[in-house]
């Protein structure tokens, strides 16, 4: 299997060389067998046609049987490949089903590694071959507008341009070997409560410059296979037929040349989904079925909009090896090397918030007795909540990879001091269980309470274990606030009362409040959802073997209502629609779903915040942020000196070259995420305060400077013009502002730019 892969990266290759002399596009790559696709549509049937057009199982759409061309075969993702499901979703149990557990999406981000999320969509391709997976249901690559979002573990940042280097490079590196990706989900689903009704209403200009970027850039540069359509309307149109974004800008601006495939559940009616750009309905036939068979012939539909439909499945079908029952699922697909990168990425995602008095790296020759506290410190993180989960072979928590880390050179003592809180999941579980909390904000167990005081009261540092978990974070519904649940600002409290030293590891996927953390913490880690060597990484984080380099990818705000969309009352919306759109048709596992009444208006989301997007908001208006957008510091002290730019000004087709020198002053190797943020001084148009615009991940050894450059085409600076509808650029003075966080700025440079 591993020689079939290596034999269809060498096509794809080959293939790209041939069409080189040509200099063709990533989309028009796709086009490669248009002429034999012609011919194979030309002596198809209708009814043949209509069947591709549909879900055949749960997880695959249609081929051609008679032609021996294989199905399309669907995987969730984005962060492992799913486990085997029959109807309902409920999982068949093969014993070769497993994957590797990832990072969720948000750790991804933590990284601002390109590099790591090249290796990342390669590992993840790979393991979708081993599977006979054609197409990956990922990236997740939506803008995160809501800190109390649902899916902020499963989407990248809050920032634009970081969502684009990533998802290009994860893009190409699961369809480098083979396994397509589906971008998803286009566009601005940025919340789970209403998704499958609420209406965005959105300005033309924040759109592209915040909401539509990173999708632009997987399509035109990553050459993204397939798209799908978003569950919510944007402007009065669902996702799944919204002809302004699948058609006009997708196609015909972007140049897309792959398939459109519909969120489970996300097609609404025939003829306007048909004419919207959408190629497939998953799952089910009711709308692209006899529906539009009949539509065909009634002439309502023209068979040349089927056959297009057609056309782009195939484009996917034959760029694709189709793998055969007899080759697929024949082995666990998550070897060594996934496992390594999956490592990888949690090392390089966990940030250091805060490290007063340099408490960590825990010393291990000094300290002889550990207490662990909190139950995320053993909770698995692979599995649960409303979306995908994975199967994954095994998965160091962060207790166990503690302990693996010490031996017996240290005692570690545990206590969880808080219960687990399941909210609609509990039912799934027993609701007889002692250890489930009744309530998200239950409040303290004395007797877990009275545990926790005594380990910490008798060791030398307390490692507190925060956060939420994947039943409070989790597709189909945003969480109510970002307050720690059951109870854990108390028990942190408490906890100082008897030990100050204590280092407080967050693990959740998305901001939380951290007020009483910050008072009563020295020293505070975001640990994410790290996958299944997280416990591991962390491990080498707190005892020193690497120097903590990741950044966060999101602001933490000092109180959610100073967050954009609370401020300016756009969210959350009072009109509710009982039920989620998925949770009510396939999740009926899962108790408080009712049938959804699609006939019930959904709310509407107005996005007058505009561009003022999380770091943008914060700094335009000048709200004070407990961590900023970019903060991560280390164990090593960096130095920023003697800014250089290339030339002093610029014009549209010129890229402007900065350069600066960085220090390792520190004793360790350390990493360093340098920041480049542009600021308008003079400008006439609306802009944030700042804007990132490029980033670079530098390993240094200690004492050692390296120069630092950064590379910033001017049409990169250029504003979505809503009277013109055009990008232009606008002249005038930009300083450039390097710096280690959106707020930590070191260095600044100004030049000028002609339009």
């Amino acid at each position: 299997m591993i020689r079939k892969i290596h034999n269809l990266t060498t096509a794809l290759i080959l293939s790209a060389i041939i069409f080189s002399c040509q200099n063709p596009t990533p989309q028009e790559r796709l086009k490669i067998s248009d002429n034999k696709i012609d011919k194979i549509i030309a002596g198809m049937t209708l009814d043949e046609k209509i069947k591709m057009l549909h879900g055949k199982t749960n997880m695959a759409s249609e081929g051609i049987p008679r032609l021996g061309i294989q199905e399309i075969r669907y995987t969730d993702g984005p962060f492992g490949i799913r486990e085997e499901v029959g109807d309902g979703f409920v999982p068949l149990r093969w014993e070769t089903d497993s994957a590797t557990y990832f990072p969720t999406g948000s750790a991804l981000a933590a990284t601002w590694s390109p590099k790591l999320a090249y290796k990342y969509g390669k590992a993840m391709g790979i393991e979708g071959r081993l599977r006979g997976k054609d197409i990956i249901l990922g990236p997740a690559m939506n803008i995160q507008r809501l800190p109390v979002g649902g899916r902020t573990y499963e989407y990248l940042s809050e920032d634009p341009h970081l969502n684009s280097i990533l998802a290009v490079e994860f893009t190409k590196g699961s369809q480098d070997v083979g396994t397509a990706v589906c971008l998803k989900h286009f566009a601005m689903n940025n919340q789970e409560n209403n998704r499958g009704s609420v209406n965005v209403v959105i300005e033309e200009r924040p759109m592209r410059e915040i909401y539509l970027k990173a999708f632009e850039a997987a399509v035109k540069e990553g050459g993204a296979m397939s798209v799908m359509p978003a569950y919510n309307k944007v402007n009065g149109y669902y996702g799944s037929e919204n002809n302004y974004l699948n058609n006009e800008i997708l196609r015909n601006e972007w140049g897309f040349n792959g398939m459109t495939v519909s969120d489970w559940g996300g097609t609404h009616s025939t003829i306007g989904a048909a004419l919207g750009g959408l190629d497939v309905q998953m799952p089910g036939n009711n709308y692209f079925g006899k529906a539009l068979y009949d539509a065909v012939l009634n002439g309502d539909i023209s068979e040349d909009v089927i056959n297009d439909k057609v056309k782009n499945i195939l484009r996917i079908r034959l760029a694709i090896e189709a793998i055969s029952d007899s080759v697929a699922n024949q082995t666990n697909p998550s070897l060594p090397e996934q496992q390594q990168i999956a490592y990888e990425v949690a090392s390089k995602s966990i940030v250091l918030l805060k490290n007063n008095g340099s408490i960590l790296p825990i010393d291990a020759n000094k300290i002889k007795k550990i207490a662990i506290i909190g139950l995320n410190a053993e909770l698995s993180t692979a599995a649960g909540g409303m979306g995908a989960g994975v199967k994954t072979p095994y998965e160091i928590t962060p207790l166990q990879g503690i302990k693996n880390y010490v031996g017996n050179k240290i005692e570690v003592t545990y206590a969880p001091a808080y219960k687990n809180y399941m909210g609609i999941f509990s039912d799934q579980v027993s609701n007889n269980n002692s250890e489930l909390a009744d309530l998200i904000d239950n409040p303290v167990d004395q007797g877990l309470l009275a545990e926790a005081k005594q380990i910490a009261k008798d060791a030398d540092i307390v490692l507190f274990f925060a956060g939420t978990n994947k039943s409070i974070e989790t597709e189909g519904c945003d969480r109510f606030n970002i307050m720690l649940p059951v109870s854990q600002d108390e028990i942190i409290k408490e906890l100082a009362s008897v030990n100050p030293n204590i280092a407080t590891i967050i693990i959740s996927g998305g901001p939380v409040d951290l007020n009483s953390v910050n008072k009563y913490s020295p020293a505070i880690i975001q640990g994410w959802w790290n996958g299944l060597e997280g416990g591991t990484a962390l491990a080498d984080i707190l005892f020193g073997e690497i120097a903590p380099s990741g950044k966060l990818p999101f602001t933490f705000p000092v109180k959610l209502e100073d967050s954009p969309a609370y401020a300016m009352c756009n969210y959350p919306q009072k009109d509710e629609i009982e039920g989620d759109i998925f949770g009510t048709q396939y999740r009926l596992d899962i108790g408080g779903q009712s049938s959804l009444n699609e006939e019930k208006k959904g709310p509407t989301a107005f996005y007058s915040e505009g561009l003022l997007v999380g770091y943008r908001w914060f700094d335009t208006k000048n709200i004070p942020v407990m961590y900023p957008f970019g903060h991560g510091i280390s164990y090593v002290p960096f130095n920023y000196v003697d800014i250089q730019t290339n030339k002093t000004e610029y014009s549209y087709n010129d890229i402007i070259k900065i350069t600066f020198n960085l220090s390792n002053e520190g004793n360790m190797k350390a990493e360093e995420v340098a920041q480049l943020y542009v600021h308008r001084p003079d400008s006439k148009i609306e802009w944030p305060y700042k804007e990132l615009k490029s980033f670079n991940r530098i390993t240094i050894n200690p004492g050692q400077t390296q120069k630092v450059t950064f590379e910033v085409p001017v049409k990169e600076l250029s504003y979505w013009n809503d009277e013109t509808h055009k990008w232009e650029l606008e002249s005038g003075n930009i300083e450039l502002l390097v710096g280690s966080s959106s707020s930590d700025i070191r260095l600044k440079k100004e030049v000028k730019i002609k339009s």
